[in-house]
């Protein structure tokens, strides 16, 4: 392959990166305070709870799914399991290993359906966000204060200047990046995404791999529902929504797609920085928060583009080496 052709997929790989880069480049000039360390950390921050539920996104789709449960979940597993522990008197690390396993059980039975089951993805996960949203909103009608510190360490603790959550999500994707990329488990998730009956008929367990994909997705919307929880000092039945098309638009800027197969936890990291650097210039800039919201759905919207450009792009590149190599052969 020549290396042009090289540099052109790496390119369309990596565009996250490169969209980051002007981004950040053009408010260093334009938009005040941005460089700031204390703001730069702060975006690092904001950007914690989505960045989870862009990686758990992003894990679901490299398999070939959707999960728009997420944003549900965040709130359903915290919440439910501060009701338990203040009718038992629960201490922090049940109820943090209670939520977790709550997020895990959510993502089970949504990979269960999928996989075993057949169902369609994107209509039983809207099932299940519907019927977790509306159990929060019974069960949690006022916030719950006054939370346990050992429960809110992961969103509201320091270390110095540097919050625990930021920590903690660069230390996840790090983890995720290794995982996904140097062990044979985590290659199962874009060969079963890439092509479901290959995969199948050379030995891996796709229905393994699926339902794993949304284990992860529910634990990971766990550990964010932890840093939401920690970070107002509160559970409230409004953690998280709004958050799922956020968190699609961030997988897919971060090079994943809707075919399955794509998308790397570092890229995930890129889309979900690029959503949170967006969303701070608007607010340093004073933009009406109608607009925003306008801008956000625009991303959504440039997501969708994005994939489906970068899609025929990478193909068009493909077929033109190949059509290279075949005139070499024959002259």
């Amino acid at each position: 392959m020549r290396l042009r052709t090289k540099i052109q997929l790496a390119l369309l790989d990596n565009l996250v990166w490169v969209l980051l880069a002007v981004f950040f480049i053009a408010n260093a000039f334009f938009t005040p305070a941005f460089l700031g360390m204390k703001n730069q950390l702060n975006i690092l921050y904001q950007s914690a709870t989505l960045g989870l539920l862009v990686l758990g996104m992003g894990i679901v789709m490299m398999v070939g799914e959707l999960d728009l449960s997420m944003e549900a979940t965040l709130a359903f597993a915290p919440g439910v399991t501060i009701l338990v522990a203040q009718q038992l008197g629960l201490g922090p690390a049940v109820c943090i290993f209670m939520t977790l396993a709550l997020g895990v059980a959510v993502g089970f039975f949504n990979g269960f359906f999928v996989a075993k089951m057949k169902t369609n993805s994107f209509l039983l996960t809207m099932s299940s966000q519907i019927v977790m949203r509306g159990l929060v909103l019974f069960l949690v009608p006022f916030s719950l204060a006054g939370l346990d510190k050992g429960y809110t360490f992961l969103g509201r603790g320091r270390i110095g200047s540097l919050q625990i959550a930021i920590l903690a999500l660069i230390v996840i994707y790090i983890i995720f990046e290794f995982v996904f990329h140097k062990t044979v488990f985590g290659r199962k998730f874009a060969l079963t995404g890439g092509n479901r009956r290959a995969a199948y008929i050379s030995g891996i367990n796709t229905d393994r791999v699926i339902i794993c994909a949304f284990v992860l997705a529910g634990l990971l919307s766990a550990v964010a529902g932890l840093v939401t929880a920690g970070r107002q000092n509160a559970v409230s039945n409004s953690m998280g929504e709004g958050m799922v098309m956020m968190a699609f638009a961030g997988a897919i800027l971060g090079g994943c797609s809707f075919n399955g197969g794509m998308g790397k936890p570092v890229g995930m990291l890129g889309g979900t920085l690029l959503l949170g650097m967006i969303d701070n210039a608007l607010n340093l800039n004073g933009v009406d928060v109608n607009l925003v919201s306008a801008t956000k759905g625009g991303l959504i919207f440039l997501a969708i583009i994005l994939d489906r450009l970068r899609f025929k792009m990478s193909a068009d590149i493909m077929h033109k080496e190949n059509m290279r190599k075949l005139v070499q052969s024959n002259s």
